[in-house]
């Protein structure tokens, strides 16, 4: 991952100063730059906010006069990349605090011009957060943008769940609010738009795996040549909690005659920093091909003893009547920022089709 120094680092906000200075508002040029002391041990967001902030008490306190010196820096090169994230964010505190005339809409305006510099996706959320309705009527004319990082704004920034952002309640709320900008891009002839239109589903499926479901059925009725992938890829949580709807309609149905042998695994300890491996087999004794989806759930071990789930994808096959299948794999215990490997007695599990075949115990041990 880069570092904060490698994204919004002193010669990121050094050069947003200057692209200001260029721009015209001295005040704001110095103000940014007086910042670049205190850069040093903030996180990647606490600088944009310090920028942000720096920029909106020494600039212009009306959201055109702030449009205008920011659409003065447009034309130079220079203006581009990380420096551009708390430029949204100062046009987005500004512009969403105002209900009168047309400032709202141009500001959403605007992060749609700064957003092929840089993502607004995160600037966009205090704008979703002030006026929902009034944010997505701009928003969903975005679809037909003829640039691509525009598009996908409209259904990356308006995700349910976007990583690293603030929430925005009223989506959380009415999903099915966003549905209108995911229909016009799930057919999107950009790979990069269309992967932010599955994640947008996914994020759906945590709360109204229904709604995600009937989603892409319909997209499913009306496909071009991406929408399967698409469709997996928006569903994938969905399978790995083994939702029925989900499963049939990527054609998983219930796995009537197969027999799972194991999981076993061949050395049931595992020390923190290894790998623990595990081996099972599946065999159709039915009459017809059984079209498979097999994860592993690994049970890990909790500081209370208790544990907790998590789900690993692991393979999708057909198999054929009387065909039988070998199967190995492994899981790596080596410690990672995300996760905390408790010693103890942790389990490992089969799911086929979403369902549960078949468990073992191992145990995790210090090295």
């Amino acid at each position: 991952m880069p570092t904060a120094d490698e994204l919004l680092g002193p010669a990121a906000v050094a050069g947003l100063a200057d692209c200001l200075a260029a721009a015209g508002p001295a005040p704001m040029a110095a103000a940014v730059r007086d910042t670049l002391p205190a850069l040093d041990g903030l996180a990647l967001r606490e600088r944009s906010d310090l920028v942000r902030d720096a920029m909106l008490a020494s600039g212009p306190a009306d959201p055109a006069a702030l449009e205008a010196v920011v659409r003065a820096a447009l034309p130079d090169p220079r203006f581009t990349g990380w420096m551009i994230w708390p430029v949204t964010e100062a046009v987005a505190a500004l512009a969403s605090g105002t209900s009168e005339g047309t400032a709202f809409e141009d500001g959403l305006h605007l992060l749609a011009d700064l957003t092929p510099r840089l993502t607004a996706e995160f600037a966009i959320r205090r704008m979703l957060n002030a006026d929902l309705d009034r944010a997505l009527a701009v928003v969903n004319r975005w679809t037909g943008h003829p640039d691509e990082h525009v598009r996908r704004l409209a259904s990356e920034g308006t995700r349910p769940r976007l990583p690293w952002a603030v929430r925005v309640p009223a989506i959380l709320a009415r999903p099915e609010a966003t549905l209108p900008i995911l229909g016009e891009l799930y057919k999107d002839p950009s790979e990069y738009v269309r992967r932010s239109v599955a994640n947008h589903v996914n994020d759906i499926s945590h709360a109204r795996v229904d709604l995600a479901v009937e989603t892409v059925r319909g997209w499913s009725a009306a496909p071009d040549a991406h929408t399967p992938r698409v469709v997996r890829h928006a569903l994938r949580t969905a399978v790995k909690r083994g939702d029925r709807g989900a499963l049939a309609l990527l054609g998983f149905e219930p796995a009537t005659g197969l027999t799972v042998e194991g999981p076993s695994v061949p050395r049931p300890v595992v020390a923190v920093g290894g790998e623990l491996r595990f081996a099972f087999g599946l065999e159709n004794h039915g009459d017809r091909p059984l079209r498979l989806v097999v994860d592993y759930v690994v049970h890990y071990r909790k500081a209370n003893g208790t544990t907790a789930p998590k789900v690993y994808k692991l393979t999708t096959r057909t198999l054929q009547p009387g065909e039988r299948s070998e199967h190995t794999g492994t899981r790596s215990f080596k410690p990672i920022s995300t996760r905390v490997f408790h010693p103890g007695e942790h389990a490992l599990e089969l799911q086929v089709n979403g369902e549960p075949r078949g468990k073992v115990r191992f145990d995790v041990v210090t090295a």
